[in-house]
C-alpha cells in the first residue's frame, strides 16, 4: 500500500492529465521555462477546467517579476497591456485567447479600502492562501503538469462547497467585495457556502459599505445573470448584505397576520424572477431579471388596510418605478437600462384592466406604444407575474393574455403597429395650413397622433379635414 501522501499525489497527477489545458498555455510555459521561470495556470481557469466550463480567458501566476513578464510576452503576444502592472498583472492576447499573468503576491491590506499594499511573493503557496475561495486557490504548474491544491479546492469543488483558504473573517476584512462574490458564485455555480462563510458574511455585512457602487453593481449583475440567481439573492437577504445592495428586496418580506393577509411579496418576487427566466429565449436578460425581481418593490410603502379588512397596494407600480430609478441610479447602472427596467415596472399592472377583452382597439394600441421596444419583455414579465396556486384562475389569466397578444398581432397586420405615426407628417401639416416650423406644428401633430391612436388609419382626405377643423379652433387668425 502506498503512503497516503504518495497516493494523494498520484491522484492529483492523474487529475491533471484529465484537464484540457490549451496549447497556448503550454506554449507560453515553455517560453517562461526557457528564461528560468515557472508558470502556473491558476484560479478560475483551473476551477473551470475541472468543471469542463470552457473559456478563452486564461489566468496565470509566476515567480517572474512584471518587467520580466513584459519582456517574455514581447514577440509572442499579438497585443499587450500593462494597466494592472502596479498590482503585478500584465495582460495579453494571443490569437483567440486573452491571458493575464500576475507575479506571485503576498499582499497586506490596510482594511480601510480594498486596495492592497502590493508585495510580491516567492512561492505559489503564499500566492494561493491570499485568494478568495478554496475552489479558486488551485494551480497547475505547467511544463511539469504538477497540481497544487494546499487548501482542499478539489474536495470543495466535488462537494459543491464554497469556503475560504484562510479564516473568512480575515479574507473578508481584507476585501469585503469577496462577500458579494460568494453570493455570485452561489448563483453562477450552484455552490453552498460553508457555515463559517455565512456566519462571517452576516457579522461583517456592513463592511460592504467600503466598496464602490460600481464594483457592487458589477458583482450584483453577474449574480443576477447566473444560473441560480434566486439562491444568490436569498444568501444576500439572509446575511443582511442585501441591505447594502438592494434594500428594497428584503423590505418586501412583509409581515402577514390574520388582519392583513396577502401573499409573501418577497417570495412571490423570487418566483416571478424564476418564471421570467424560464421564458428567456436569447440567453440571460439583465433587464427582464431586474424588472421581475423589483416589480413589486412599491408594495411595502403603499400597503393599506381597507375598511372591509382587505389589504390594498394602490398605485404601487407608480411608486415602484420611482424607487427602481433611484436604486439603479445609486448602483451606477447606465441610463438606458434604468429607463427600461423602470418602464417595465410601471407597466406591469396595465394588463389587469383588460379583463375578458373589454379593451378597445385604442387601448391595445396605447399598450403597445407605451411598451415600445420593451413589448416582448413586458409579455414575459406579465405572464410570469401569475403565481397563484388556483389553477383555474391561473389558466384564466393566461387565456386572457393570449387574447391580448392575438389582438396585438391582428392590429399589427392591419396597421404596422410598431411604427404608429399620424396620417400627416410635419411637412404636410405646414403645407396644408401654410405654417412655418414652430410649437403649433407640434401640437397639430400630437392631435393627429391622438386621433390615429383612437381610430386607426384615417386616410389622407379625412386627416386633412380633421386637421383643418383643429386649426380653426386652435390657430389664431393672422
Amino acid at each position: 500500500m502506498p503512503e497516503p501522501a504518495a497516493l494523494h499525489r498520484a491522484q492529483e497527477n492523474a487529475l491533471v492529465e484529465l484537464l484540457d489545458i490549451p496549447a497556448v498555455a503550454e506554449d507560453l510555459a515553455s517560453r517562461f521555462a526557457g528564461a528560468g521561470h515557472r508558470l502556473y495556470l491558476v484560479g478560475g481557469s483551473v476551477r473551470d477546467a475541472l468543471l469542463r466550463r470552457g473559456s478563452n480567458d486564461l489566468d496565470f501566476t509566476t515567480d517572474a517579476r512584471p518587467d520580466v513578464v513584459l519582456r517574455l510576452l514581447s514577440g509572442w503576444a499579438d497585443a499587450i497591456w500593462d494597466t494592472g502592472i502596479e498590482f503585478g498583472t500584465v495582460g495579453a492576447r494571443r490569437h483567440d485567447h486573452v491571458v493575464e499573468i500576475t507575479t506571485f503576491r503576498a499582499d497586506a491590506y490596510d482594511r480601510v479600502s480594498r486596495n492592497p499594499v502590493v508585495r510580491f511573493g516567492d512561492s505559489i503557496d503564499d500566492d494561493l492562501v491570499r485568494r478568495d475561495f478554496s475552489v479558486n486557490a488551485m494551480a497547475v504548474e505547467l511544463g511539469e503538469r504538477r497540481f497544487v491544491d494546499p487548501h482542499g479546492g478539489v474536495a470543495a469543488l466535488s462537494a459543491g462547497v464554497l469556503d475560504t483558504p484562510a479564516a473568512p473573517e480575515d479574507s473578508f476584512a481584507d476585501d469585503p467585495l469577496r462577500m458579494l462574490r460568494a453570493a455570485r458564485f452561489v448563483s453562477q455555480l450552484g455552490f453552498t457556502p460553508s457555515e463559517r462563510v455565512v456566519s462571517a458574511m452576516t457579522a461583517m455585512a456592513g463592511e460592504l459599505a467600503r466598496i464602490t457602487r460600481e464594483r457592487v453593481q458589477a458583482e450584483f449583475s453577474k449574480l443576477l445573470l447566473g444560473e441560480f440567481p434566486r439562491r444568490g439573492i436569498e444568501l444576500l437577504v439572509d446575511t443582511g448584505l442585501a441591505e447594502f445592495v438592494v434594500p428594497e428586496v428584503p423590505a418586501m418580506r412583509l409581515a402577514i397576520d390574520e388582519h392583513m393577509q396577502h401573499k409573501d411579496v418577497y417570495t412571490h418576487s423570487l418566483v416571478v424572477m424564476e418564471q421570467a427566466i424560464d421564458r428567456e429565449t436569447d440567453g440571460p436578460d439583465l433587464v427582464l431579471r431586474l424588472a421581475a425581481l423589483l416589480h413589486d418593490v412599491g408594495k411595502p410603502p403603499t400597503r393599506r388596510k381597507e375598511p372591509d379588512g382587505r389589504v390594498s397596494f394602490h398605485h404601487h407600480e407608480v411608486v415602484g418605478a420611482k424607487m427602481v430609478r433611484k436604486r439603479l441610479r445609486e448602483l451606477r447602472y447606465p441610463k438606458h437600462l434604468i429607463d427600461e427596467v423602470a418602464q417595465l415596472v410601471y407597466l406591469h399592472l396595465r394588463f389587469h384592466g383588460y379583463g375578458k377583452g373589454e379593451w378597445t382597439d385604442s387601448a391595445v394600441r396605447r399598450y403597445v406604444t407605451d411598451a415600445g421596444p420593451l413589448l416582448e419583455r413586458l409579455h414575459r414579465l406579465v405572464r410570469s407575474d401569475c403565481t397563484t396556486r388556483n389553477k383555474r384562475r391561473a389558466a384564466a389569466l393566461q387565456r386572457s393574455y393570449d387574447s391580448l397578444e392575438d389582438r396585438i398581432s391582428e392590429l399589427r397586420k392591419q396597421e404596422e403597429l410598431d411604427a404608429i405615426r399620424p396620417d400627416l407628417d410635419g411637412n404636410a401639416i405646414m403645407e396644408i395650413l401654410g405654417m412655418k416650423p414652430g410649437p403649433l406644428v407640434g401640437k397639430a401633430y400630437k392631435h393627429l397622433l391622438g386621433l390615429r391612436m383612437e381610430r386607426g388609419p384615417l386616410g389622407r382626405a379625412e386627416a386633412e379635414r380633421e386637421l383643418r377643423t383643429w386649426a380653426a379652433e386652435n390657430v389664431p387668425a393672422e
